[in-house]
């Protein structure tokens, strides 16, 4: 082992035919961008009607043909699509209309997505370049609320008024801005041959909680463009981040919780479709476990009380896992969390007892030999005059969350020859 420091598919992509043109090729499907589907925040749920939604994406790798996967998992009723585009952006919420595609879905420009599942429209012919912006567009016809939806996008999509379809708008007429990503969850692309994916699976701290909106200033977007830069392979990195998220449970689960279900599905049960299942993926960043430790007593009950040993059992879980499926697994250290603090509601984290809690799984991680390689994301972040606090530059103010430079810290201490040779 390497230590370095610092649902169901409700409706067919691509027919046969075009899966074995594409294979004959040599070309492979991968994801390009990627986002976890939660479920909606209580008293923040998005509704719309008549509308088309223009959500704007950031690629990692390269392709030539392009297709999309829109979540209906957590909606208790079909979601109509009644029609969907994907182009090239140019500025805002604009389009290069030259590079405007149709989507379709079994051939049809509309779908329904059965309640609990999920689409993958059929490819389209189109030039996708790394680390560039997409914009895709989706007619929503009747009354639809985003139960399906990814909250903390950190990143700027679009809503127009009650005005039908207009998916194909090269000058899209904005009438309400968005910082989610409602029922989108996927871009595929197909790419050159030896081209594969990297899943970012963890809680805020994958999610890019801290950052700056618009900026890309994740630590996945930072790896993706260092992997542009060198050059070598065609490798895309996806984030499958949500804020909150723990390992072992459902967060959170305490009742009267501001925040209902919406911080997701516990990482055990949502491996499998955020991970496993992506087009591509060879290797997986495991980034939980931090709120496993911090939430007990603060955000969920304190009966939830955390041990090393439920925390390393769960890692080997997700190892064994992966495993199965040929997936790499590269373990990562949880980051230092003391005076950490939630505005609202308000609640503080730490104690004495989480942090000895910590420091046992994080020896775990670094010494037992179980991943393929460890990322130490504790020792980039932390102050070495105070090592159980965030370095005062890289905090975003929580005492928790990275701000860009501490992110960017974290994506270049990962070496890029952990992902070579394949």
């Amino acid at each position: 082992m390497l230590i370095v420091a610092a649902v169901v598919i409700a409706a067919a992509g691509p027919s046969r035919a075009a899966e074995a043109k594409l294979n004959a090729s040599g070309q492979v499907w991968i994801g390009t961008w990627a986002t976890a589907a939660q479920p909606a925040m209580p008293g923040a749920l998005l509704s719309f009607h008549n509308q088309t939604l223009r959500l704007i994406v950031h690629t990692s790798a390269s392709g030539t043909k392009a297709r999309i996967k829109i979540s209906n998992t957590y909606g208790d009723r079909p979601l109509v699509i009644g029609g969907a585009h994907i182009a090239r952006r140019t500025d805002g919420a604009d389009i290069d209309p030259a590079s405007d595609r149709t989507l379709k879905f079994g051939g049809q420009a509309t779908t329904s997505v059965p309640a609990r599942s999920m689409v993958v429209s059929d490819p389209v012919d189109l030039d996708v370049p790394p680390l560039s912006d997409l914009a895709i567009s989706l007619f929503l016809p009747e009354a639809t609320n985003a139960t399906t939806n990814h909250i903390l996008a950190k990143q700027t999509s679009y809503v127009t008024l009650e005005t039908g379809d207009v998916c194909a708008a090269a000058k899209f007429p904005v009438a309400k801005k968005i910082r989610s990503w409602p029922f989108l969850t996927g871009v595929e692309v197909a790419a050159s041959p030896g081209a594969f994916a990297i899943v970012a699976f963890g809680s805020s701290l994958t999610d890019g909680d801290g950052s700056t909106t618009d900026t890309n200033g994740r630590y996945p977007d930072i790896l993706a463009a260092r992997l542009q830069k060198d050059g070598k392979l065609n490798i895309a990195v996806l984030n499958e981040g949500i804020i909150g998220n723990r390992l072992l449970n459902d967060s959170p689960n305490q009742e009267g919780s501001p925040f209902g279900a919406a911080l997701g599905q516990a990482g055990l049960t949502r491996f499998d479709r955020d991970v496993l299942d992506q087009a591509g993926v060879k290797y997986v960043i495991v980034g939980l476990g931090i709120n496993d430790i911090a939430f007990p007593g603060s955000l969920t009950p304190a009966a939830d009380k955390m041990t090393a040993e439920k925390l390393i059992a769960g890692y080997r879980e997700l190892i064994a896992r992966a495993h199965k499926k040929g997936v790499r697994v590269i373990g990562s250290t949880n980051p230092v969390f003391e005076n950490a603090f939630l505005k609202d509601p308000p609640v503080t984290f730490y104690t004495p007892e989480k942090e000895a809690v910590r420091q046992k799984v994080n020896d775990w991680i670094l010494t037992s030999g179980e991943f393929e390689a460890v990322i130490d994301f504790d020792a980039v972040v932390r102050d070495p005059s105070h090592p159980t606090q965030i370095l005062p530059a890289y905090d975003s103010s929580d005492h928790l969350h990275p701000n860009n430079a501490g992110y960017a810290a974290s994506g270049n201490a990962i070496p890029l020859s952990l992902f070579k040779g394949q």
